[in-house]
């Protein structure tokens, strides 16, 4: 394969996410300046002290934090850039706020808006630095939850590895609690523990928490294998009302999925499967597929980076046409192929109710994005994202492509980045962009071949949308002039146009040189601005 090809299709990126310990300090000594300072706020509604400026400061750092993260690992094929942002506007905001709340606010008071994470529900040890810890830690650690007549519905054990003297003395307090809790998290609690020791500290909390009645159980970033899920085989079996299961980062081969598959009898209230980064391949895939069959009420599936090709996508495709509540999809990063693409596009009709669609990274291929691009149109109609990022999709796709980004008016986030769509393709995108479409706020065309025709062409589209946040067209081979003319489209809003530090104006024919490219692409964009995008077959 040819290196330069290569690097223009996955051109280097610096990774933004996730910020450094020393850089999160900073920012925590920047809002505790901010809350003991003299300014506007602290003169309308007071300075807090030094001390509970820090603890107020440290809360906001973290809760912003933990909420960019969440996008990020949403979004893992991103440079981190937009989870900066996030993580910049949620300090922001929480800074307003507690200034507006003024000192003396009592401790105990959150700051998470959205979700209950009242200390009478939620426990939550997961917020401090990851580290191992043994009886007498756990000891100290869990001692609320003896407290008699705690309402604690929800616990989170991650980001502490537990030995076997700490499982043993959480053993009798999860098993008081069984009858009520509705909600685990033991994601990443046995972390550098030899085998044996963790397979024996799993075993433990199983049989701890078999015949509870979960809601949401999240096993992810636990090195499990097979011998791991049998492990939790006890807790597994027992469970009939699951709404939710995690099993993230977990090491899990074709063995193990068979194993999860054999091990949860009921998933008919399954409403959310997230099965992403582990190695099942094909074989594990069928096994998982059989899951996702047994689960006509699943409505967000997550099945990426797992090594899945051909067959295993055929038979995923295939599983989904059960599911006709699916509101989220997510196979990126597997090798699907053609087959499995246009597989998939048969059972798309069925999901009606689909807001969020990734199909990044599948080797899809035009037939494959024709296909899938086809169905949708036809479905979804209040589609919010469209992923299809890295499929070799070129301008001969576009018309289908189009046509489907035309019919859906709901689109907020658009990622056909890393194809070759070139300036014809770019062009009828932008095209079926132009009418409606008020939701809109990113789109990602970056590596297209783009030149300064299809460039600007889409940059004149989406600086007409009033909610419009970001353009990300990096990795192009637009010209200087072209550069130039796409910032002077943006000199009112430059924070809406992603970086452009990798565009190749070299990257063309030689005839770019000679001024004969450019002449071109303004004929090009000439004929195609006014080309009507149909929404009929």
């Amino acid at each position: 394969m040819d290196s330069t090809t290569n690097s223009q299709r996955r051109p280097f990126s610096i990774k933004l996410w996730p910020p450094s310990e020393s850089t999160r300090q900073v920012l925590v000594q920047r809002l505790t300046n901010n809350l003991t300072s003299n300014s506007i706020f602290t003169q309308k509604y007071g300075a807090l002290n030094k001390e509970e400026a820090e603890e107020n400061a440290k809360k906001i750092e973290d809760i912003a934090f933990n909420t960019a993260n969440e996008q990020y690992d949403r979004e893992p094929d991103g440079d981190g850039g937009a989870a900066v942002q996030l993580y910049a506007k949620e300090c922001s905001k929480l800074l307003l706020e507690v200034l507006k709340r003024g000192p003396a606010a009592k401790e105990e008071e959150e700051l998470a808006s959205d979700k209950d994470t009242s200390s009478e529900t939620f426990f939550d040890i997961s917020k401090d630095q990851r580290a191992f810890i043994e009886a007498e830690e756990a000891e100290n650690l869990l001692r609320p939850l003896k407290e008699p007549g705690n309402c604690y519905t929800k616990i989170c054990f991650s980001n502490r590895s537990f030995g076997l003297g700490a499982a043993r003395v959480a053993e009798p307090i999860l098993v008081s609690l069984k009858d009520q809790l509705k909600e685990a998290d033991l994601s990443d609690f046995i972390a550098g523990r030899p085998e044996a020791e963790a397979l024996e500290v799993m075993n433990i909390f199983s049989a701890a928490l078999e015949g509870s009645v979960l809601k949401s159980l999240n096993l992810s970033n636990n090195a499990l294998g097979e011998k791991g899920v049998r492990a939790f085989g006890a807790l597994l079996k027992s469970q009939s009302c699951l709404e939710e299961l995690y099993l993230m980062n977990n090491g899990i081969s074709e063995e193990a999925a068979r194993a999860v598959c054999e091990l949860i009898p009921s998933t008919e209230k399954l409403k959310v499967l997230h099965f992403h980064n582990n190695m099942t391949g094909d074989e594990g895939a069928l096994a998982i597929s059989e899951v996702v069959r047994r689960s006509p009420v699943l409505e967000d599936f997550r099945c990426s980076s797992t090594r899945v090709g051909s067959e295993g996508g055929v038979a995923l495709s295939e599983a989904l046409e059960s599911c006709t509540n699916l509101k989220k999809l997510d196979l990126r990063d597997n090798m699907l192929g053609v087959e499995a693409g246009v597989t998939l596009s048969k059972a798309l009709p069925k999901h009606v109710d689909l807001v969020e669609i990734y199909l990044s990274y599948l080797n899809l291929e035009d037939e494959g994005a024709i296909a899938v691009a086809n169905a949708l149109k036809e479905s979804a109609p209040s589609l919010e994202v469209l992923e299809m990022a890295g499929n070799d999709i070129t301008a001969d796709a576009a018309p289908s492509i189009a046509a489907c980004i035309a019919a859906k008016q709901h689109l907020i986030k658009l990622n056909l980045a890393e194809n070759e769509l070139k300036d014809e393709g770019t062009i009828q995108v932008s095209n079926a962009l132009e009418e409606g479409h008020t939701l809109l706020k990113e789109v990602d065309m970056s590596t297209n071949f783009i030149r300064r025709a299809g460039a600007r062409h889409l940059a004149q589209v989406v600086i007409q949308k009033s909610g419009f946040m970001l353009l990300k067209i990096n990795g192009n081979i637009i010209s200087d002039d072209g550069i130039d003319e796409v910032k002077a489209i943006f000199k009112k809003s430059p924070d809406m146009l992603g970086s452009l530090d990798e565009n190749d104006p070299e990257g063309g024919d030689d005839d770019e040189e000679s001024g004969e490219g450019e002449a071109n692409e303004d004929e090009l964009e000439s004929k195609m601005k006014n080309l009507e995008v149909s929404q009929e077959e």
